[in-house]
């Protein structure tokens, strides 16, 4: 069993889905009698529409998983709150009035929502916070491990930068301070690049938007010189395409673009690491936690406690409350190197959606076919 804190996480791997068989530790239907009954509706909310993963992978996934388990009599009802903390109030409320049976939430703000959190405790309505770590008196938590992503972010841009010292000056482009993720993913960073690099310039980005990372990036270009930076760190892959427009509009070319980090693997940022223009991404297999929100979501309101317990072996704490039941998911750094092994083997693209005619010469020239 392993703790992370919201505050100071832990740094030791978790454990894959795969390698532990806890994918299918609730998928059979004999395996306890449940509590209630097939017919239970999912409350799914989701935090910003900026990152295109959550209505092109997570929700998708979670709702095809919930039918699966309830033989297709399992509902989930969807809404995404724009990035405004009062709106996912709101929804949260009306899920609450509409009885769901159990909610599944991903927060804007994972403090400000800490009341709902509590509103749906008292209507018996269970909460398993999904991705990010929301306040209050969740029953669950499932992510990926937070710190190992900002680790292996850190790690692979001292890694491009190759034969790093503190003469090398690098640029930090965080995620928003509302969401506890990101304290986590720089903490994981830092944890790599302190003391081996200087960090010049460091910017949080409100709503995670890339028009606030841009001109972030366009301010530390005018501090430190477009020449004098190493490399820099984006905590996602929609900053970093602001980030490469800054620099392009500060005439940096392609070719001389410094090593640039992110996170989700977008297939625009994909595209960006054929192109040489984005050095990596996090890829972060979208199924694994999916599967496992919505199996923990089911087993919790059918009352499988057997399962729902082999899903969430390790415990995290937050600060309002501690032992938090969760599962942690391990992540892959991706490069040139390994798009075909991570993204197109577990099905997220094909290549002929990433080696589009704009991108069909660089593919190529990487084997990507």
């Amino acid at each position: 069993m392993r703790r992370i804190a919201i505050a100071v996480a832990a740094s030791t791997m978790s454990l894959s889905l795969a390698g532990c068989g806890m994918l299918g530790a609730s998928g059979d239907s004999t395996t306890a009698t449940p509590t209630k009954s097939n017919d239970i509706t999912v409350g799914v909310l989701m935090p910003e529409k900026t990152n295109t993963r959550y209505a092109e992978f997570d929700y998708p996934i979670i709702k095809a998983k919930v039918a699966a388990l309830t033989q297709n009599k399992g509902k989930t009802e969807y809404v995404n709150a724009d990035g405004d903390a009062p709106t996912q109030d709101s929804q949260m409320q009306k899920m609450i009035d509409d009885k769901v049976d159990v909610i599944l939430l991903d927060a804007v703000d994972s403090h400000k929502i800490a009341a709902m959190v509590k509103k749906a405790k008292e209507a018996n309505i269970p909460v398993i916070a999904y991705d990010r770590l929301a306040e209050g008196p969740i029953d669950a938590y499932v992510s990926f491990d937070n710190e190992l992503v900002g680790e292996v972010q850190g790690r692979t841009l001292v890694e491009a930068i190759g034969n790093a010292d503190l003469s090398d000056k690098i640029v930090m482009v965080n995620g928003s301070p509302t969401d506890p993720n990101a304290g986590q993913f720089k903490q994981g960073a830092l944890n790599e690049l302190n003391g081996r690099v200087t960090i010049a310039k460091t910017y949080d980005t409100d709503k995670w938007s890339p028009e606030i990372a841009q001109a972030s990036m366009t301010k530390a270009i005018n501090a430190i010189g477009k020449d004098n930076i190493a490399g820099v760190y984006s905590a996602n892959d929609a900053m970093a395409g602001g980030i490469i427009k800054a620099l392009e509009a500060a005439g940096v070319s392609d070719g001389d673009l410094p090593p640039i980090t992110g996170q989700d693997a977008e297939l625009a940022a994909v595209q960006r690491i054929v192109a040489g223009e984005q050095y990596m991404s996090v890829y972060k297999p979208y199924p694994g936690e999916a599967e496992a929100a919505a199996e923990a979501a089911v087993a919790k309101v059918q009352g499988r406690d057997i399962q729902f317990d082999a899903l969430t072996r390790d415990k995290v704490d937050s600060p309002t409350d501690k032992d938090i039941p969760a599962k942690l998911v391990t992540v892959v750094a991706l490069t040139k190197s390994n798009i075909k092994e991570t993204v197109v083997a577990d099905g997220i693209y094909k290549v002929s959606e990433i080696c589009t005619a704009a991108y069909k010469a660089a593919c190529d020239a990487i084997g990507l076919k």
